[in-house]
């Protein structure tokens, strides 16, 4: 058979019910400035990571809030906790604690 180059791509469906609502809670009630985040995307405009690696924080605190940690761990790896991120926040959010309570809570088994 011939391929024409389409395919059928892997569900992009998550389920809301594997999703971990009590590291949730516990990283709200550890830092609860992530409620305030507006995913603007000035932390990973400003980001000297992000020229080298895929550094995200914008990204990864939305893949936490569907349920997918492992990405949003995966997009914090490369992050070097320099600052800049903290001091071009418009809602003044600390992103360096931020990032560490994230490493913290779900880092945990």
């Amino acid at each position: 058979m011939i391929e024409f180059g389409f395919g059928i791509s892997p569900s992009s469906r998550i389920n809301l019910d594997d999703f971990d609502k009590e590291k949730w809670n516990k990283l709200v009630q550890i830092e609860p400035e992530i409620l305030q985040c507006i995913s603007c995307g000035s932390c990973c405009a400003s980001c000297s990571g992000g020229v080298f690696q895929n550094v995200s924080l914008r990204s990864a605190i939305l893949n936490i809030r569907n349920g997918k940690t492992d990405s949003a761990m995966e997009l914090l790896k490369g992050c070097m906790l320099c600052g800049k991120c903290t001091m071009v926040c418009p809602r003044n959010i600390n992103t360096r604690n931020l990032i560490l309570s994230i490493y913290k809570t779900y880092s945990e088994k």
